[in-house]
């Protein structure tokens, strides 16, 4: 089963299997939805929020790039996010000051 992964800064969609992260979906479609990093959870790079009542799982996450309190808002690393169900994330660190250069400034690491 897959599920559909849509991207709310871009409207950009891409289809995730399940027990696949977001991330690598979108990495092995070639695209660059979401900014891509060390994919192993420690940079923070791939940090989103899940936007609605949408059902995933997360991988353990280090807590220097998403606090408990940014996981109950539902803030995830791309990297370490399962999808349960179709998924729409909104961009959060490097890309959203990429997409919003208004935003600017320095990355939020929580």
């Amino acid at each position: 089963m897959a599920f559909t992964i849509t991207v709310a800064d871009t409207g950009e969609r891409f289809p995730c299997a399940e027990g696949q992260n977001v991330l690598a979906a979108m990495v092995r479609l070639g695209r660059r939805d979401i900014p891509v990093g060390c994919r192993g959870g420690g940079c923070g790079i791939c940090r989103v929020q899940v936007l609605g009542a949408a059902r995933y799982r997360t991988l353990k996450m280090s807590r220097a790039q998403v606090s408990a309190a940014d996981e109950a808002r539902g803030i995830a690393l791309a990297c370490k996010l399962l999808p349960e169900a179709d998924l729409t994330v909104k961009a959060l660190g490097l890309l959203e000051c990429r997409l919003n250069p208004v935003a600017g400034g320095a990355p939020h690491r929580g």
